[in-house]
């Protein structure tokens, strides 16, 4: 594994260098090779409680030390670097410089959290220890720091600076869905430390120390998986020094959060972390109002120089205001719900004062980590996740042509259990001159839901209001009361997946990566329970078993270029039946990538670009025999282009951009009632997105501290509704398509630091652009107007 060296440049000066005091400064900066500096890197004095954390421009500072001779020791995320000799004062008045070496792992974090080249270090949701630049595949890392300057509230707003990844709806507001490479990441694909969350709860992103994107397959390393791509999000970890952070954050529509965040040692062998943070707020939205509590407290145990157990858990509890939105009118009289948005202002509100969801998501893991020498270490990981949401709402707004809407009643309990465990051994060693990675692992899942439905006992229907003309009707505003549970089903979920993979260095340019997945996934018969009668229905098992490939090739031509192709396979569970009245088998998904990673002038410029492929060859539809039965003849084809850029220019000047297109389409289909037409674009999937920020912080001078921002993000047009599919089996095609115009966004941030204190203010949607995000075609969400929100904070 390469070796780095961290170059640190120590310039002692003196406050006072009589006889009265006999006491001096240590301070310094510490930068990578390649002259960047690397902030939140910790330096004790070693048998001394003194401490510092290195800042933004990488300088730390110890004032008034008594002469004499002292050893500095350097850390990052609680991992103890080389300890270093100092002495105060120094022998001469020259700058004196020392050499530290930090392990390859600590190093390649912090270049990627500071702002330089995108290909360095390695990503924890590959698993193994390949570097980003010897990877065949396209991985993108959002730091801390992108996420602290842009004031990130949500997911989605860290999610805006990766392309080709995208929001695709907001069903009612109650969680975000992301969209890649024209695919739903849902629950399969949404991870945290490396175990899949509920995407129903929106993550705390004041707990978040990265988020990293892999772009394309990811089934070899995680079993049923939707090939676009999957989101795993980091939390922040112990130290073994003092330290943390205390916020608040106020904005527009009566935002106020106040958070905190403190870290520590223990003992010299246990550490400690506690985030939490207090959420309330109002909304452009009429009636909207949201409030949360989260908790993230976590110990790192060094249980030996090679042994460490990181154990973790987190609660959020958020109650907020469904919200579907304006919703859409017909075309047609007589039919209800269409394609025509109602042309109402963006913060008109449909719904009523009482309706509500309220969500409680628990999680716990412990990480174990032993590594036997320098070439083979034990990583095992286990979790657990509980998750429930009561909600009881008026929902999907669908009006006539009229605008008139009757507005439907809807109140669902769903909790869910789930428990997962993983190991993996990563190894390397050499068969001749050729050096391998090898990767083994297993994983197992169980995934436990139950879901309440209710009903009503004089009608399913609350009242009817006009969506244009409020005087026509008399809105109710009481909550109902005459509903009553009417079924539970219990289903589960179990996985098991087994894997290997091994990266081959055939020489410094050649290089391979292969490897295969055996997965195992039971679905049980769901049990519903009618409680009306106390009557009991179960479902039919499903059992689905696939072997997942990939294979890439990689070619560098010099250090700072790779070239390289995969192919990769995944799978998707179906339900159905076929001719035979068997269980429809899942479907497999091939996909083929080439892409090029490049660095130049050292580091200060990273531009790479990725072509790929994904086609669903055997996509399930109406079978051709019957059309009550499924066959497995249909097909989909996803093209796509993605750039990404990242520059450092000079030191304190950030700028990350990229760009991608994507055209999913069905290509193959049996023309039979019920079945997709081809050609069309997929709904909730733009040709076009686009993403550039920058932020620049004043080093010197009168105006050091200060920081400046902006961002551009950009969603092209895209299709909405439903795929248009056939009417019947004489080729009528039932339209139900409408299309959303594109938009682009504008934020501007501003921010100064002194010392410990810092304020940061960004002004969001400068243009006050209005459209939204669409989910089929009942919750159409308008997207914020120009807001504001700014954080002040003290840093210990």
């Amino acid at each position: 594994m390469r070796r780095f060296l961290l170059f640190l440049t120590t310039l002692m000066t003196f406050l006072s260098a009589n006889a009265q005091t006999n006491t001096g400064n240590i301070e310094g900066v510490i930068t990578t090779p390649e002259g960047n500096p690397v902030p939140n890197v910790n330096v004790v004095i070693k048998g001394k409680k003194k401490h510092a954390v290195t800042n933004e421009q990488g300088h730390f500072e110890f004032k008034e030390i008594p002469y004499g001779e002292y050893i500095l020791v350097y850390s990052f995320e609680g991992e103890t670097s080389q300890e270093v000799p100092v002495t105060v004062p120094p022998v001469s008045t020259e700058a004196s410089q020392y050499n530290l070496s930090l392990n390859a792992r600590e190093l390649k974090e912090v270049i990627v959290r500071i702002g330089g080249s995108i290909n360095q270090g390695t990503a924890r949701i590959g698993k193994s220890n390949i570097p980003i630049m010897d990877l065949p595949q396209a991985v993108t890392i959002i730091g801390q720091s992108t996420i602290e300057n842009q004031q990130a509230q949500r997911l989605s707003d860290v999610i805006k600076n990766v392309n080709g990844v995208y929001l695709g709806g907001a069903r009612a507001s109650t969680q975000e869905t992301f969209y890649a490479r024209g695919y739903n990441l849902g629950n399969t694909n949404t991870f945290k430390n490396g175990f899949r969350v509920n995407s129903g709860a929106m993550p705390e992103m004041s707990a978040i120390e990265s988020v990293e994107v892999l772009k394309g397959g990811a089934a070899l390393l995680y079993g049923n998986v939707a090939p676009g791509g999957i989101i795993n999000m980091i939390t922040k970890k112990p130290r073994f020094n003092f330290g943390g952070e205390i916020s608040m954050r106020v904005g527009s529509y009566d935002l106020y959060k106040p958070s905190v965040d403190i870290y520590g040692p223990i003992s010299q062998s246990v550490a400690y972390r506690l985030n939490g943070t207090y959420e309330k707020a109002n909304s452009y939205r009429d009636d909207v109002h949201s409030e949360r509590f989260y908790v993230n407290p976590s110990l790192l145990f060094k249980l030996s120089e090679k042994t460490k157990l990181l154990v973790q858990g987190d609660y959020l509890q958020h109650e907020f205001t469904p919200d579907f939105g304006i919703g859409t009118m017909s075309d047609k009289a007589g039919v209800y719900g269409g394609k025509t948005v109602t042309p109402v202002s963006r913060n008109a509100f449909f719904g009523a004062p009482w309706q509500h969801a309220k969500t409680n998501q628990a999680t716990a893991s412990a990480e174990f980590n032993h590594t036997f020498n320098d070439s083979w270490q034990l990583n095992a990981l286990a979790g657990y996740q509980n998750y429930e949401r009561d909600y009881f709402s008026l929902e999907r707004i669908q009006a006539d042509v009229n605008g008139k809407w009757r507005r439907p009643l809807g109140k669902t309990n769903n909790k869910q259990d789930y428990y997962t465990g993983q190991v993996n051994l990563n190894g390397q060693f050499q068969t001749g001159a050729i050096v391998h990675k090898l990767l083994i692992g297993v994983d197992a899942e169980r995934d436990l839901t139950t879901s309440l439905a209710s009903y009503y006992s004089s009608s399913t229907f609350y009242d009817t209001i006009s969506l244009i003309d409020p005087s026509a009707y008399t809105a109710r505003t009481d909550m109902p009361t005459d509903w009553k549970w009417k079924s539970s089903a219990d289903a589960s979920v179990t996985r098991f997946g087994a894997y290997v993979q091994d990266f081959v260095a055939l020489s410094e340019k050649f290089k391979i990566l292969a490897g295969i997945r055996w997965s195992f996934q039971q679905t049980s018969p769901t049990k519903t329970t009618y409680l009306q009668n106390d009557s009991l229905a179960y479902g039919s098992i499903q059992i689905d078993k696939a072997f997942s490939p990939r294979i890439g090739l990689v070619y560098q031509p010099t250090n700072h270029t790779t070239v390289f192709s995969s192919y990769s396979n995944s799978f998707s569970p179906n339900s159905g039946r076929d001719i035979n009245n068997q269980p429809l088998k899942p479907s497999f998904i091939d996909q083929f990538e080439l892409g090029v990673k490049n660095d130049f002038f050292d580091g200060l410029l990273s531009a790479n670009l990725t072509l790929y492929r994904i086609i669903n060859s055997n996509l399930s539809q109406p079978s051709l025999e019957n059309p009550e039965y499924r066959e497995l003849t249909g097909q989909t084809t996803s093209d796509g282009i993605e750039v990404d850029l990242k520059s450092q220019p000079i030191k304190g000047w950030d700028i990350l951009a990229g760009y991608s297109y994507n055209n999913m389409r069905y290509t193959k289909t049996s023309g039979r009632k019920g079945s997709f037409v081809e050609g069309p674009r997929l709904v909730n999937s733009p040709a076009h997105t686009a993403n550039a920020t920058t932020f620049y912080t004043f080093r010197e001078g009168a105006v050091r501290g200060l920081k400046l921002g902006a961002g551009i993000y950009y969603i092209g047009e895209r299709n909405a509704g439903w795929s248009n599919d056939y009417a019947d089996d004489n080729g009528a095609i039932r339209d139900r398509m409408f299309t959303v115009k594109g938009f682009t966004t504008v934020d501007v941030s501003a921010g100064y630091t002194y010392k410990k204190w810092s304020l940061l203010a960004k002004l969001a949607n400068i243009t006050n652009t209005f459209n939204y995000y669409v989910h089929e075609n009942y919750s159409i969400n308008p997207i914020p107007p120009r807001n504001f929100v700014v954080t002040a904070a003290f840093k210990f």
